[in-house]
């Protein structure tokens, strides 16, 4: 069993898709097909239930994949502390984002990493922000930039960047639109255009909804913030979003504060205890930058209504 084996094993776990996983490692799909062939033959017995469309682990497969996961982690780290005394900064930072955070520009931070440090790999995958704390603390990421929803498993740090209200968008046209603020409790029998689980604008909503003593229900469930505005738009739903929305599209839609118990958008960063080398240099680097320009309150109703023509 070698190491390249295992690293072929853990990306079509991980893509669940031979071809996706090929184009990954930089091998044709044939290439990885033997080499997953050759595994478990030597393991004698399957690993992936394969389908025209997609793969799933066997139980096998499952017993193996944390293992996998932890043998890679620990030969990257050797090759990381090997080069470090040698001066270098080598090896692979995989990086998790949920997408739209309002704090942080990834592309730009990435761009400048990656110049600083042509020597590692660098990986970008977008999830929903539970998911991806769990990706650090299965060492399947490095670093992940998310919002805090409470949820930190054991291993893995928090480091705060930056805090932001959450606030309801809705269309002009809508009942709410025409005020300045709204209890939690307004909210109640609302239609919802929301995010999907494990997304962190939905996990703090139904949190603000439990605490007024309502259930969350979204109607419409998505997995990016532009098809939720354009729900919005057309007035099939209000959702309930950070402050850093309400900015993309402020000629179209209405922001309207919320107040009660409302918890906040706070954005961190999740990292192991032990982190890399090259993600303890993206920590240094993100730690230089500068808080974002706090965002604009909504403008309460009176003001549009002056600012309106006669």
């Amino acid at each position: 069993m070698e190491l390249r084996q295992l690293e072929h094993f853990v990306t079509v776990a991980e893509e669940r898709h031979f071809t996706r996983a090929a184009e990954l490692l930089q091998i044709s799909q044939s290439g990885l097909s033997a080499s997953i062939r050759s595994l478990e033959q030597e393991l004698g017995t399957s690993l992936f239930i394969r389908s025209t469309r997609r793969v799933e682990l066997t139980t096998a497969g499952q017993a193996l994949l944390a293992d996998s996961v932890r043998t890679l982690a620990s030969a990257a780290a050797a090759r990381n502390a090997v080069a470090a005394v040698r001066g270098l900064l080598r090896g692979r930072l995989t990086i998790g984002a949920e997408p739209c955070l309002g704090s942080v520009d990834l592309p730009a931070e990435l761009a400048a990493f990656r110049t600083a440090n042509p020597g590692v790999e660098v990986r970008l995958r977008y999830s929903g922000s539970e998911e991806l704390v769990e990706a650090v603390a299965g060492g399947r990421a490095d670093v992940a930039v998310v919002v805090d929803t409470g949820h930190a498993p054991s291993g893995v740090r928090l480091r705060p960047l930056s805090t932001q209200s959450l606030l309801v968008l809705c269309h002009p046209e809508h009942r709410f639109a025409a005020e300045d603020s709204i209890p939690i409790e307004a909210l109640r029998g609302e239609p919802l255009v929301g995010f999907q689980e494990g997304w962190a604008a939905q996990t703090l909503a139904r949190r603000a909804f439990a605490a007024a003593g309502f259930d969350y229900r979204a109607a419409m469930e998505v997995n990016d913030v532009h098809p939720l505005l354009d729900l919005v738009g057309y007035n099939l739903g209000i959702a309930v979003v950070p402050e850093s929305f309400a900015r993309k599209r402020p000629e179209q839609l209405r922001a309207v504060a919320l107040s009660g118990d409302v918890p906040e958008w706070s954005v961190a960063v999740a990292v192991s205890d032990e982190p890399s080398p090259a993600a303890a240099a993206f920590l240094r680097q993100l730690a230089r930058v500068e808080a974002p320009t706090p965002v604009d309150a909504p403008t309460p109703a009176a003001e549009r209504s002056a600012e309106q023509p006669a």
